[in-house]
């Protein structure tokens, strides 16, 4: 049977493929945005009020932007060494899509990519008009240059949709991408944490950001334990890895929910992060879905989560930025 020999959590912002100098660009649509923070709506101004004594203007300086960037890429580069060293064979890698495979007209909750070929193209003149300000200069990090094409584990992926079926998760399976591109989040995962050499991978995908089917945080664990059953009762001697990439809290940073939820990944224990609410997992804070099913499987299996950093970037005085964060299970 197949062996899970290695986890791993990892951020996949822009702000972590771009040069600090760039990290302000979104800060003019932050303006405008309305934010989830504490389960609830916020304008940009309100954030500033609440948060005031915080003092978060301290922390967007370009000192500690680089400082912060530079930890980051530290902390990026371990986990691509602890990949390598660890002699994968195949990748589950789970992931949530912003609107770059989907959209509104059909939204999955969750999905399984089952073809042979994972594509990952560079985006047309007609995509890139269409992208929201600060977007297109990160692209290079999700995206090589020319395009690339991966490869899928049809076999292993057939199982796990055959395996959700059976523990009652509907799952829309895909043979080929519905779009020539890889939503970042995988992409994220083939460049940095692979370094562009990725091995065959299956894609999940969760629907983490679009009300109206977004899975709840115990639904995703159920995922999870579902991933876990079909990836041991595969016949194959592979050596596997589950990834998560996204969150860790943004586009409003709150470093209270990270801790919480940092925390269940070392205490094997999710009761304080359904304990949370669903309306704090909202906007980017919503891609700490993607890490939950692999938590759990970790837990299931019973593999110590190594917490390698927790790095809040902020980018504005209002808290509006990233929060990063690098987790491995062994």
């Amino acid at each position: 049977m197949a062996e899970i020999v290695l986890g791993i959590g990892t951020s996949h912002g822009p702000m972590l493929v771009t040069e600090t100098e760039t990290w302000g660009a979104r800060v003019p649509a932050d303006k405008v945005n309305r934010h989830a923070w504490k389960g609830q709506s916020w304008s940009y101004d309100d954030l500033l009020e609440a948060r005031a004594d915080e003092r978060l203007a301290d922390q967007v300086t370009r000192q500690v932007w680089d400082e912060r960037q530079a930890m980051c890429q530290r902390n990026i580069e371990r986990l691509a060494d602890i990949f390598e060293e660890a002699r994968i064979d195949v990748a589950v890698i789970v992931g949530n899509d912003q609107m770059e495979l989907f959209d509104n007209s059909l939204n999955p909750a969750f999905g399984v990519h089952y073809g042979d070929t994972i594509t990952n193209y560079e985006f047309t003149p007609e995509r890139l008009k269409r992208l929201p300000p600060g977007i297109e200069i990160s692209l290079p990090g999700y995206i090589p240059s020319g395009g690339a094409e991966y490869r899928g584990c049809p076999d292993l992926a057939r199982t796990i949709i055959a395996q959700s079926i059976a523990d009652e998760f509907d799952i829309a399976a895909m043979d080929r991408l519905p779009k020539p591109e890889t939503p970042h989040a995988f992409g994220f995962v083939f460049r940095r944490i692979m370094r562009d050499r990725p091995v065959p991978s299956v894609m999940v995908t969760v629907n983490a950001f679009f009300p109206p089917n977004q899975p709840t945080v115990r639904r995703c664990h159920g995922f999870g334990q579902s991933i876990l059953r079909a990836i041991q009762s595969w016949e194959s001697d592979a050596r596997v890895a589950l990834i998560a990439s996204g969150g860790l809290t943004h586009f409003v940073i709150d470093e209270t929910v990270d801790q919480t939820f940092l925390d269940a990944l070392r205490n094997r224990d999710f009761e304080p992060v359904y304990a949370l609410g669903e309306a704090v997992f909202q906007d980017g804070t919503s891609e700490m879905k993607n890490w939950v099913p692999v938590a759990g499987a970790m837990a299931r299996l019973g593999l110590t989560a190594h917490v390698l950093d927790y790095v809040p970037c902020y980018r504005s005085a209002a808290g509006t930025g990233n929060a990063m964060g690098f987790v491995y299970w062994q």
